[in-house]
């Protein structure tokens, strides 16, 4: 198990380093200049326009600017935002569980649904269920989330009203000082009444925008491996003792096809980080997504690369626990 753990980490430990220095080139090919950000646009002479990019590192050659943002993550510095001053671990553990958060929502509603909605689709194999199934699956896979996003807002929170389209809670109604990030845990210690469904009810919209891509996903995996066990010779021998259908295929079958399964959801993290910033910025969610399209917008370098790379790690810190957990369940990974 220990060298099984050994190789994963050694394949980790390269793909960062690659990570690294892309993220490291491509904010340098971003147009503008860093040091308008923080000393503004007007009113600055040539003199104090190059005193400002010397504090910055800026007029250093790229490769050492490289080397000396390599050498500040080995010391576990993230560098300082041009924007407000304040160090990007800070700012990112602020956000983060506004994304996290999210993140745990939009899965949860994949999770709940996909689940037995492809378990069902592969025990009615060509049936009118299944046919529909899979071209709903198809549709939401390659749904634009901006479109989707603001397809929702227009219907579901405008014209029928039926929930938020921005915000995680109503500050008019409910205010509370923050005491672990996530609104709707806050929410419940505060111990306001209706806060934690307030809460909730700001989740839904962004959650089930976020969800769609992996909810088609875990539906298509589902089937696919549930297919697969439904012909094994266990299962007929299930059926031929005359189990009832909802035992064979939610009992002996599903439980069995849940391995690939679980491997998909965990691989799903990063299509969830992706597809945060895009939703955080269409409903207005103060997660890291909408923090990393506004610094974006102020070309603040050391923000964007310290929030890519954070996002990252955690990318691949949970591809490696899913790694891990699928040597685990299937000993015949580890010897591979």
């Amino acid at each position: 198990m220990f060298r099984f753990l050994w190789r994963r980490l050694a394949l980790t430990i390269p793909t960062f380093f690659a990570l690294m220095f892309v993220t490291f080139v491509a904010i340098r090919l971003v147009p503008g200049d860093p040091v308008e950000v923080r000393v503004g646009e007007r009113g600055i002479s040539p003199e104090r326009l190059a005193y400002f990019r010397h504090e910055l590192g800026l007029d250093q050659p790229v490769w050492k600017q490289f080397l000396d943002y390599v050498w500040q993550l080995l010391h576990g510095d993230f560098g300082t935002s041009l924007a407000t001053n304040q160090k990007v671990l800070t700012e990112f553990m602020a956000l983060f569980p506004a994304t996290l958060e999210l993140s745990f929502f939009a899965m949860l509603f994949a999770a709940v649904i996909g689940l037995p909605a492809g378990a069902i689709a592969a025990a009615k194999r060509g049936s009118l269920y299944d046919q529909t199934l899979m071209g709903l699956s198809v549709t939401g896979y390659s749904m634009p989330i901006f479109w989707w996003g603001l397809l929702l807002i227009m219907y579901v929170g405008e014209r029928w009203g039926l929930t938020p389209v921005s915000g995680r809670i109503d500050l008019i109604n409910f205010y509370f000082e923050p005491v672990t990030g996530f609104m709707v845990i806050d929410a419940w210690l505060s111990g306001q009444p209706g806060a934690v469904w307030d809460a909730i009810h700001h989740l839904i919209l962004p959650g089930v925008v976020l969800g769609t891509i992996p909810l088609a996903v875990i539906a298509r995996m589902t089937r696919s491996a549930m297919l697969e066990v439904l012909a094994e010779d266990y299962v007929r021998t299930a059926r031929a003792k005359g189990l009832p259908a909802w035992r064979v295929v939610g009992l002996h079958a599903l439980r069995n096809a849940m391995i690939p399964v679980v491997t998909v959801i965990g691989l799903q993290v990063g299509a969830l980080m992706a597809g945060a910033v895009l939703t955080e910025t269409i409903f207005s969610w103060p997660g890291i997504g909408k923090w990393l399209i506004e610094s974006i917008s102020r070309r603040d370098y050391p923000a964007l690369q310290g929030g890519v790379m954070l996002v990252s790690g955690v990318v691949i810190l949970v591809n490696l626990v899913v790694d891990l957990t699928y040597g685990l369940i299937n000993p015949r990974i580890r010897h591979a």
